[in-house]
């Protein structure tokens, strides 16, 4: 028996299994493509974080833009989660969900003024981090409570797309415009209770973090902000996903974390909450999305492998040339072949790998893409018209669907119904 990665999967013999329940058997039972997610895992990485990071009064909000799926949402409500917000529609799902208003928090991006009144007329807290925004809600809403967005001047992440902090960033108010910040919060009244900084996804270098968190602490003095409640160092952490990367140490990270959150309470003059904000975390390691082989192709030696899915289902490697690691479920044990493993949409582009050595693969054979539960199907689309994966959640040992994937009928009939 052996895990692969840091997921939950197991080859066992001769198939690789998700909680004992075979892959193989998942897949025949609810069509491919087919995402995966193991619940147990996503509740075990979240309660973890408590544990590493250890601050009597940490709170971890996970970050639903991961994953949006209800079933998984669910799981970590009952749990006792908090989330970060970051749209008003991640907001109604959370709220129709059960999460009451006090354990969400309102990332501002770019956001409108209706916007802005939708989500402060739900009770969430705003996270605002741009001066002329801070404006507007202080004139909309003053003597109101506020968490307010820098920019670390810090940047790290694992590729630059999804890099947070830095100069060339759209993110957070920058350190030096803390005259300004208080000059408007005094005028309207404002009280901020929580100072918030996002660094990047995907952080491999624990120094960056460190840094990052010094810098926002740096302002957070109690002359400047007598209210606050919490501090919050945003998400980031990193999680392996090629059989090559290391797992970040993050017992070290975390005792590093207190250690320098333990002198700027001292300083402050009293202890405040601690607030994180993983996403990728949480669920990356608990998700598979299962495709089925359906061509191949010798390209003058070049083995190519055409499934039935594409990047409108996983676009993490068209757009971020990020690694996702592929197991063979129906041949585990096969000699090795090298493959670009392709998807079904109409671009050069639609490669889920490129030269990957997989076990040797035949038409109708199942890969496993891995760490696919993170920022995968909740940035899929319809394009070319191929309807979204069917979901299915694995919990305490049972697989039930979370959700039916549409029909070619039925996704043509539900545009029809939107543009008419």
């Amino acid at each position: 028996m052996s895990k692969v990665l840091g997921t939950s999967i197991e080859l066992t013999g001769g198939q690789y299994t998700i909680q004992g329940l075979p892959a193989v058997e998942m897949a025949e039972r609810f069509g491919t493509p087919l995402y995966v997610y193991d619940g147990d895992w996503v509740n075990t990485r979240y309660s973890e974080l408590y544990d590493l990071i250890a601050w009597p009064r940490l709170r971890v909000l996970y970050a639903m833009k991961a994953n949006y799926s209800p079933a998984i949402l669910r799981l970590l409500l009952e749990n006792g989660a908090y989330l970060d917000t970051v749209s008003p529609g991640e907001v109604e799902l959370a709220l129709k969900i059960g999460f009451p208003p006090g354990r969400l928090l309102y990332t501002a991006n770019s956001i409108t003024d209706a916007e802005m009144t939708e989500v402060q007329s739900k009770g969430v807290l705003l996270n605002i981090g741009s001066l002329s925004r801070l404006e507007k809600y202080g004139r909309a809403f003053p003597g109101t409570e506020v968490c307010l967005r820098f920019n670390p001047d810090v940047v790290a992440g694992s590729h630059a797309k999804i890099q947070t902090g830095g100069d060339l960033t759209k993110f957070g108010i920058l350190l030096q415009d803390l005259p300004r910040v208080l000059e408007l919060a005094a005028t309207y009244r404002l009280s901020v209770v929580g100072l918030h900084e996002h660094t990047g996804s995907g952080i491999s270098e624990t120094d960056k973090v460190f840094q990052s968190m010094r810098n926002l602490l740096s302002i957070a003095t109690p002359e400047a902000f007598p209210e606050l409640r919490f501090v919050d160092f945003g998400g980031g952490f990193k999680v392996p996903y090629s059989p090559d990367e290391k797992r970040i140490d993050y017992a070290s990270f975390g005792a590093q974390i207190r250690t320098i959150f333990a002198e700027f309470c001292a300083a402050y003059g009293r202890d405040l909450d601690m607030y994180f904000e993983p996403g990728k975390y949480v669920v990356a390691e608990s998700g598979y999305m299962i495709v089925e082989v359906n061509t191949l192709k010798n390209n003058k030696g070049r083995l190519i492998a055409g499934t039935n899915s594409g990047f409108g289902h996983l676009i993490r490697p068209m757009i971020y040339d990020a690694y996702h690691h592929i197991v063979n479920l129906s041949n585990p044990h096969g000699p090795p072949r090298t493959y670009d493993v392709c998807g079904n949409i109409c671009e050069t582009g639609d490669r889920f790998a490129t030269d990957r050595v997989l076990p040797e693969v035949c038409e109708g054979d199942l890969l496993a893409i891995l760490n696919a539960g993170a920022y995968c199907c909740a940035m899929g689309s319809v394009y070319n018209l191929r309807p979204l994966p069917t979901e299915v959640l694995v919990h305490k040992g049972q697989a039930t669907l979370a959700r039916k994937g549409l029909s070619n009928v039925e996704l043509a009939d539900e545009i029809l119904r939107t543009y008419e």
